[in-house]
């Protein structure tokens, strides 16, 4: 967004200036009139300074922001505002008390632009790595509501939300990733030092070796001789996936595709389906009109295919359309949430009801997370036993071989 240099005076008369970011100079007046300045001056003019490279490679290498210092900050936040403390030393406060330096530094900037006389959401926008869209949009109602402090409750209970989820889906399948990262330094181990040791052992026996033993030292040949062109493949094809996943097709296609896989695909979709119902219910009680509650959400659900589908549905909203009738079209809702929708639409209640279809959809992720480890073990179990037979029987066979060789000689 452009940047508007201004000047006006403060309601103790005091002439002040400052730079803001808004659509248009309109909106930009709308601004300080809202934080209690005249606007005597606005004028285009462009963006401030952000310190160049040097910026940037600090900024790459500093420390992040957790989804705790935000949860703390949504928090205190309430705490504060409810009790009747100034939004000015809320933020001083709470920048003192801020064990992380990194979320201090935020706190300083929002009250360096909120003394510029920028309003908080406003100031918020300027840090998108810390504050999402929904977030921003979620205080702006609540400044032009007057609620800010329930808005920042509501804030906390979602991003507690978010981050219980995230810990439910991490820790199951924390156990499966341990596991296959396990084999899969087994299986470099066993082709880089035990077979070859094994084919030095063949070779001295001058006889032919059963097919099964030649493929695994073939194999092993292979990784021996040309390991730094695999790594150098496996790395290019991390690299190559992560550029093309950070393409807009890219995304959507690994984003459709990760809906479908087996076993996780499922509850990665009602991962999202959950996050989304919670945000449309968080933002219809606070206040947020049906079309722009589905333009945020679209814009901050984690997945770009069911983001096209939130944007179809705020398409249809515009055109006049039902909530039901969009949401039957999108093709991700089950038939119980349409019909929970069509519920919440007929009384007026969509707001509480779709926290229900998050509650629903949250008790079926618990129950499939759950059973996601006991659907997996099977599967890793046969795979290891596969590689298990397949070893024995190349590394025993020619053993085997040569015992029955030296048997039946010693025999006759």
């Amino acid at each position: 967004m452009p940047h508007f240099a201004y000047k006006g005076r403060n309601a103790r008369g005091e002439l002040v200036t400052g730079v803001l970011e808004d659509e248009d100079s309109g909106a930009v007046a709308d601004q300080l009139v809202n934080s209690g300045i005249s606007p005597t001056e606005i004028a285009l003019t462009s963006a401030p300074s952000t310190g160049s490279t040097n910026s940037r490679f600090t900024r790459l290498f500093a420390p992040r922001i957790t989804l705790n210092d935000r949860l703390l900050f949504s928090r205190q936040m309430y705490t504060l505002l409810k009790s009747g403390v100034p939004i000015m030393r809320a933020l001083a406060g709470l920048q003192e008390a801020a064990k992380s330096v990194a979320m201090a530094k935020v706190l300083q900037e929002l009250r360096s632009s909120l003394d510029s006389g920028r309003d908080l959401s406003s100031s918020m926008r300027r840090h998108p790595e810390v504050f999402s869209q929904f977030f921003v949009s979620m205080v702006r109602v609540g400044e032009m509501s007057g609620s800010l402090e329930e808005i920042f409750l509501r804030l906390f209970n979602h991003l507690e939300f978010e981050k219980e989820m995230k810990e439910r889906v991490q820790q199951a399948l924390r156990y499966p990733a341990f596991v296959m990262v396990a084999m899969g330094v087994a299986l470099v181990i066993v082709n880089l030092l035990v077979i070859p040791a094994f084919a030095k052992l063949f070779a001295g026996l001058k006889t032919a070796l059963p097919p099964i033993t030649q493929m695994l030292i073939g194999f092993s040949n292979f990784m021996v001789h040309y390991w730094p062109v695999l790594l150098a493949m496996g790395i290019a094809a991390i690299i190559g996936f992560r550029i093309y996943t950070t393409t807009p097709s890219g995304r959507y296609n690994w984003d459709k595709l990760k809906l479908r896989l087996p076993l996780a695909g499922s509850i990665i979709e009602k991962v999202t389906l959950a996050r989304f119902a919670r945000s449309f219910s968080i933002s219809l009680k606070s206040g947020m009109s049906m079309v722009q509650t589905l333009a945020v959400l679209s814009q901050v659900v984690d997945n770009s295919y069911i983001a096209q589908r939130i944007d179809q549905m705020r398409e249809g909203v515009e055109r006049g359309e039902s909530v039901l009738r969009t949401a039957r079209a999108t093709g991700v809702f089950t038939p119980i949430v349409l019909q929970m929708v069509a519920v919440g639409e007929e009384t007026g209640e969509l707001d509480d009801l779709m926290r229900e279809v998050a509650d629903m959809y949250q008790r079926e992720i618990d129950y499939e997370l759950k059973s996601l480890s006991a659907n997996i073990e099977p599967i890793m179990i046969t795979f290891l036993g596969v590689m298990v037979l397949i070893l024995a029987l190349g590394v025993f066979l020619p053993m085997w071989d040569l015992g029955q060789a030296a048997f039946g000689h010693r025999g006759g």
